[in-house]
């Protein structure tokens, strides 16, 4: 069975109504990026990082997977599929896909401030309970904080997607600008000959130097329907 390994961004949820970062409009334009997404940010003020992370579940537990979301876990029957992801919802595993590794963490787990690798002290929320309150604490006394990977922070699953990466039979790309490093990087560990799929409504020229590469200039749905065909 071949493996079918994903890297999917911020483009792959925008259709599921989750408000990307970086565009025009995106939740930068609302918030210093260092103060709510960097370990300084989490440093200077935990209850203002805390706030705005439970604002993003917030608004997680009311969107939906799309069709571009579906389609990668239906691909399960026919290929061994990995998703490699930037985006830290759970719309992958709520569409069905089994194998998710999330570089930049998960939104609907919070964790020890202390460890944040540390599985003892990881609490999953839920849509009825997704607020982290003002001082509330792990397990091991520290403060919750969320299991996000913030910004002057190392990327711990970074070392299974290279793996991952150099493993794959086809690499598909969805949704990301491939500005975002050290993710943005992982294309460059697929072997040589492997097809690399890019599915973006408005392509990275970067990686226009790859004979293997096939770009779909179409969002994550529509892309999806279209690699199908391709892969049928």
């Amino acid at each position: 069975m071949k493996k079918i390994v994903f890297l999917t961004g911020a483009g792959m949820s925008a259709e599921s109504g989750i408000k990307t970062f970086r565009d025009a409009g995106g939740l930068w334009e609302e918030y210093p990026v260092m103060q709510v997404a960097s370990h300084d940010g989490w440093l200077a003020d935990p209850e203002l990082v805390n706030r705005f992370y439970n604002e993003r579940r917030k608004q997680l537990v009311s969107c939906e997977p799309n069709e571009g979301h579906r389609v990668i876990a239906e691909l399960e029957k026919d290929f061994e599929i990995v998703v490699v992801t930037q985006n830290v919802d759970n719309l992958h595993e709520r569409a069905g896909s089994k194998k998710v590794v999330h570089l930049h963490g998960e939104l609907m787990k919070v964790c020890s401030s202390r460890d944040t690798e540390n599985r003892h002290f990881w609490r999953t929320m839920t849509a009825d309970d997704y607020e982290v309150k003002p001082g509330e604490k792990a397990g091991d006394g520290s403060l919750l904080r969320p299991y996000i990977v913030f910004f002057q922070e190392a990327v711990p699953k970074m070392e299974e997607a290279v793996v991952l990466a150099q493993n794959a039979d086809i690499f598909v790309i969805i949704g990301t600008s491939l500005n975002v490093y050290p993710a943005a990087g992982l294309v460059q560990y697929v072997k040589p000959g492997t097809p690399v799929y890019l599915i973006d409504p408005k392509p990275s020229v970067g990686l226009a130097a790859n004979k293997n590469l096939t770009v779909i200039a179409k969002g994550a749905s529509e892309g999806m329907k279209e690699l199908l065909q391709l892969l049928k």
